[in-house]
């Protein structure tokens, strides 16, 4: 594996699973193999690894490892294995190189996880600048070692360093494919390092998600069901303060003008109720960033009305629904826009639109609304308050059969 690939000169990096310490970028290459798709082994560790995440405990002071747990249940990891059954064998695609975000602390362990299913040796570069959700679960990882088989040891690594071309380059060079979560300039800046000849690589680029809510559905709702639906947008859209690429920014009301008005306020008020109990908080930095966010939109032209509810709730009213914001305004911050039918979604849809969260439209509704839009953007159509749950299928890209090479068997 090493014999194409130049080491000398390279910095050390920092072993944090299994936990090791600095070692040479030789020693972290010299993985041991041995894995096939859906091995055994690595299912026992990672449901073990997702037990651990479901404790109580655990899951009360870190919400978002409850979905990471859940994810990792045995019979979810059966069905990822399961679904890539057919008339070819799988093998593992070799060595993945993995590049996450350092804003969103999960989205490591979900690539990860599905890469060392399908039986891949791994090296995971975690940002020294990730929070303390990734140590919580880089201990829990090291923790769940201790009853695992070897294999996983020989074969996984998680590793931090701080910004070095010589140490990405060299895994870039050693690696059969390299995934890079994070934003555009990530992106670019991960491919100055080229790759073999032979590999592939999966980017993840900068995303943005919206909401689409029945007007008229949201006001004959009953009020129970309004509590849960507005819980769920707050998971949607605080756990990560708003950065994940699948959090909403904008919320699309679909209906007449009156209607749209009443549900708006309804749901606002909802919202921050929730907020307020579970006491979400804005520092002072990021208030200011709100305003000056927000003022923005409005000396631009683009919003009519803005509301502050408190430092951790802000409404921009939308001068016209074209001008829905994509970028980041601050934790919190919603812009709203009202739509006369769904099919006016059409020709607002952007390529880098990712997540479309729903109320009150039927199946055959959003299939109709996605073969419409025709690939021109939105990957996802889930129910508000499932914006974060991971899918195996992630910007409509099915990681399994990525992570994954095909080998045709003719008798």
């Amino acid at each position: 594996m090493l014999d194409d690939v130049t080491t000398l000169g390279v910095p050390a990096v920092e072993v944090r699973f299994p936990a090791a310490g600095r070692v040479s970028v030789d020693e972290l290459l010299r993985l041991g193999g041995g894995l096939e798709v859906g091995d055994e082994r690595v299912r026992t560790f990672l449901a073990a690894f997702g037990r651990r995440l479901l404790r109580p405990a655990l899951a009360r002071r870190h919400p978002e490892l409850g979905s990471l747990g859940f994810f990792l249940r045995p019979t979810e990891l059966a069905r990822t294995v399961e679904s890539l059954a057919g008339e070819h064998v799988r093998v593992p695609r070799g060595l993945v190189f993995h590049v996450p975000p350092a804003n969103v602390d999960t989205v490591f362990v979900y690539s990860w996880a599905l890469s060392a299913l399908m039986g891949n040796r791994n090296v995971v570069r975690l940002s020294p600048r990730s929070g303390k959700v990734a140590e919580v679960i880089v201990d829990t990882l090291n923790e769940t070692l201790d009853d695992a088989d070897p294999v996983v040891a020989a074969t996984q690594r998680i590793v931090s360093y701080d910004r070095s071309d010589a140490v990405t380059s060299t895994l870039s060079a050693a690696c059969d494919l390299r995934v890079v979560w994070g934003g555009d300039r990530t992106v670019r800046e991960i491919r100055r390092h080229p790759l073999t000849p032979h590999a592939r690589e999966l980017t993840f680029p900068d995303r943005s998600s919206f909401a689409v809510v029945r007007a008229a559905a949201w006001l004959c709702a009953p009020r129970a069901a309004r509590v849960t639906a507005a819980e769920g947008f707050v998971n949607d859209t605080y756990w990560f303060d708003q950065a994940a690429c699948s959090s909403p920014r904008t919320v699309f009301w679909v209906g007449d003008e009156g209607d749209c008005e009443a549900a708006r306020a309804d749901f606002t008020d909802h919202v921050a109720r929730v907020v307020t109990v579970r006491g979400w908080g804005v520092d002072a930095a990021m208030a200011v960033e709100k305003r000056v966010s927000t003022y923005g939109l409005a000396a631009d032209g683009l919003a009519e009305r803005v509301e502050f509810h408190g430092n951790a709730l802000a409404e921009v009213r939308l001068s016209a629904a074209a001008a829905a914001p994509r970028r980041w305004l601050g934790a919190g911050t919603f812009a709203h826009a009202r739509l006369a039918s769904p099919a006016e979604l059409e020709e607002l849809v952007e390529r880098r639109d990712q997540t479309m969260t729903h109320f009150g439209f039927g199946r055959d509704e959003l299939e109709e609304l996605a073969r419409r839009l025709a690939g021109r953007g939105v990957d996802r159509m889930v129910p508000v308050g499932s914006a974060l749950s991971f899918h195996r299928v992630w910007d409509g890209v099915d990681l399994p059969a990525e992570f994954t090479r095909l080998v045709t068997v003719i008798r």
